[in-house]
């Protein structure tokens, strides 16, 4: 469906959404007008309520209570605070389960999940859905017109933590998808390569989830139940959708989870069934990089909303709770972290929560309101940043604009990581996170894309460990290069098509041709044991016997018994170019290769500092530069043009603190737009 909300119209007045979670049902009323001053105070115009509210509204089945909640919406609509109100169905209540305990999930071993967390539910179960859109209708009725409400919010978090159930209601869900995928059984064994192992289904009833077996399991069975488990988790999202749009004309949306840690659902196909892209992120210091990640999980947020602006429904103020030492930011370390999710696109940035739970598995999870209360740096912080949003109003609405393109895909990401593959030590999502890593530490802005995507307003499409590709989007990228784009293809790349069926005729599988490289085994290394390039620089996880066809050698190994073989690769094909990179590189390396490629194509580059990240966002008369410092020292940038945060010109460079964000305000000249975009790639190829 075509999306016309913007985010910044969520505030009600068009600027920058300042807002968070908000669980009055948590405190008692003489806390309420409290908050309520507080927000104003900070600068909240949009609070998210109703998340968990099912046993509240609903403490009895069929009996509902709505007093609170009636209160809540007045008094926010009273002070001018929009509300994204939640359906209240991410958590079941204790009388759904103990009355229909059949709707609990199971897991791949036939265990129960209990009650007592959140989610205990069969995503498949007709009994949960009849209950869950029963409250949706109650509430939607009720609130659809209320003069708070900015936008709905559809259950929470869809997936965190049942997005995979293997009970027999699910396994009946899962044969009448196949059935709706395949059509008939012939379909499906081919599809499957049940040849293999004795495997092959002569009735439907015979099929089931990928459960625990003695062995390995059949991947595409196993891709096939996870492409499954996605759509089963959107077709819920759309049951609740369709009750709230009878009910109500304000946008819908859910808060995606694009994280290092969240891998099961595939965001490309939910994302057009949006009113506005939302996304939940918190740094997750259990990464070598958690900052490149940050900026990773925003553009590839941006990409979902296909460049266009997108909220940051939850982050955090400080620590969290459910990592293994949940470390507490910094100074300033929150407001550079939110600015970041700003420079990369949001117009909007939301917190979970509003005030700190003193109860319940959360409660050591950081808030607005700290435990702490007013008398708080973090409290302090919250206010610098609301009233920051006011100083940066005028971006809402402005785009970023980046000449790379980087492809991922949650699909390939099932199927890169099963068992049974040449190593479990290379994963898929580290991979992606080194190419980007690379990237962000020379400063070069990414557009993160699905395969397939229209790659022509690019002049380099990064590819890491593609493993799965269908032929069609394959096709996207030779295309793309044979009329002039490059291309920055890694290992274990094109192998398999969407059916985890191997592309006879050697590695790399659909692009052998475009690479002009061809291998016949793949040499998994021990990650004790490095290899050396002949550069000097080490060669882990990965090699193989690349033998070249059409390309020239970049980098070769020096050591071991590939010593003398090509371990990078760049061919000639059309009028664009195309690198292979056959192993697992130094960072600094990969850095220093993808620069390499970005300046043969063309890319305009600006001068990468470190600790500095510098990112742009555009408008229709002006540029907004963003610079935030993460170092320890000042750093300086030039740049003409008027800093929003002090209200300084800029005649020549702004001096970035340590610690510090600044964002400058320029005129720029706009590059000559005329030209297509074939003729930007080709100015960038005279270096050969």
């Amino acid at each position: 469906m075509a999306r016309t909300t913007t985010v910044a119209g969520l505030s009600g007045t068009g600027q920058l959404v300042y807002g968070c979670d908000y669980n009055p049902e948590q405190w008692d009323p003489s806390v309420w007008h409290e908050d309520v001053r507080l927000m104003k105070e900070a600068g909240v115009n949009l609070v998210a309520v109703n998340i968990f509210g099912w046993a509240e509204l609903e403490p009895e089945e069929g009996t509902f209570r709505f007093e609170n909640l009636d209160a809540v919406m007045d008094l926010l609509a009273e002070n001018g605070i929009g509300v994204n109100l939640g359906t209240g169905t991410s958590s079941t209540p204790a009388w759904l389960t103990t009355a229909h305990p059949e709707i609990l999930p199971r897991a791949a071993d036939g265990t129960v999940r209990w009650p007592g967390g959140r989610q205990a539910f069969c995503p498949s179960s007709p009994v949960y859905r009849d209950s869950a859109l029963a409250l949706v209708q109650k509430v939607s009725a009720r609130y659809g017109s209320h003069p708070a409400l900015r936008i709905w919010h559809v259950s929470n978090e869809i997936g965190c933590h049942n997005s995979l159930c293997y009970c027999d209601v699910s396994a009946e869900a899962f044969r009448g998808w196949l059935r709706a995928r395949y059509g008939d059984l012939d379909a499906l064994n081919a599809a499957w390569g049940t040849a293999f192992w004795s495997q092959r289904y002569s009735a439907w009833e015979q099929i089931l989830p990928p459960r625990l077996t003695l062995s390995a399991t059949n991947p595409t069975q196993t891709l096939d139940f996870n492409r499954f488990s996605s759509d089963e988790l959107l077709a819920h999202y759309s049951a609740e959708e369709a009750v709230l749009r009878r009910n109500s004309d304000a946008p819908v949306t859910t808060n995606f989870m694009v994280a290092a840690h969240i891998r099961n659902q595939d965001y490309w196909t939910w994302a057009p069934e949006m009113d506005v892209i939302a996304n939940d992120h918190y740094l997750d210091h259990r990464l070598d990089a958690p900052l490149a990640e940050l900026a990773f999980a925003a553009d590839t947020t941006r990409g979902l909303a296909q460049g266009r602006p997108w909220l940051l429904m939850e982050h955090s103020t400080g620590a969290v709770n459910w990592q293994p030492r949940n470390i507490a930011k910094g100074p300033g370390e929150m407001i550079r972290n939110s600015l970041t999710h700003l420079a990369r696109g949001a117009d909007g940035l939301c917190f979970f929560q509003w005030r700190a739970s003193l109860q319940g598995s959360e409660k050591f999870h950081s808030a607005m309101v700290p435990h702490a209360g007013t008398d708080s740096q973090i409290w302090r912080d919250v206010v610098e940043l609301g009233s920051s949003l006011g100083k940066l109003r005028e971006l809402a609405g402005t785009t970023v604009h980046a000449e790379v393109a980087l492809v991922f895909s949650w699909e390939a990401w099932w199927a890169h990581d099963q068992d049974s593959h040449p190593s479990g030590d290379v994963r898929y999502i580290e991979q992606i996170h080194a190419a980007y890593r690379a990237l962000w530490d020379a400063g070069i802005t990414v557009d993160v894309v699905p395969p397939g995507a229209d790659l022509s307003a690019y002049r380099l499409v990064v590819v890491p460990n593609l493993y799965l590709v269908r032929d069609e989007h394959a096709a996207v990228i030779t295309d793309f290069v044979e009329s002039g784009g490059s291309a920055f293809v890694t290992f274990f790349s094109g192998i398999v098509d969407e059916n985890e069926r191997v592309r006879p005729g050697g590695y790399p599988g659909a692009f052998r041709d475009l690479l002009g490289v061809r291998s016949e085994e793949f040499f998994p290394l021990d990650p004790a044991h490095p290899l050396t390039l002949d550069n000097g620089s080490p060669a882990s996880l990965w090699s193989e016997a690349l033998r070249l066809t059409t390309a020239e050698p970049v980098l070769g190994y020096a050591t071991g018994h590939h010593a003398g073989a090509p371990a990078v690769t760049r061919n000639r094909f059309g009028t664009g170019e195309a690198w292979y990179v056959g192993t697992v590189l130094d960072g600094s390396v990969l850095k220093d290769l993808l620069l390499r490629a970005a300046v043969t194509a063309g890319v305009r580059l600006t001068e990468a500092q470190s600790g500095l990240e510098a990112v742009t966002r555009r408008g229709n008369a002006h540029d907004y530069l963003f610079l935030i410092n993460h170092s320890a020292e000042d750093r300086k940038h030039r740049v003409h043009g008027l800093e929003l945060l002090t209200s300084e010109a800029v005649a020549d460079v702004v001096v970035v603190p340590a610690g510090a964000v600044r964002v400058v305000r320029t005129t720029p000249a706009r590059p000559d737009t005329d030209g297509s975009s074939q003729s930007r790639k080709d100015a960038g190829n005279d270096s050969h």
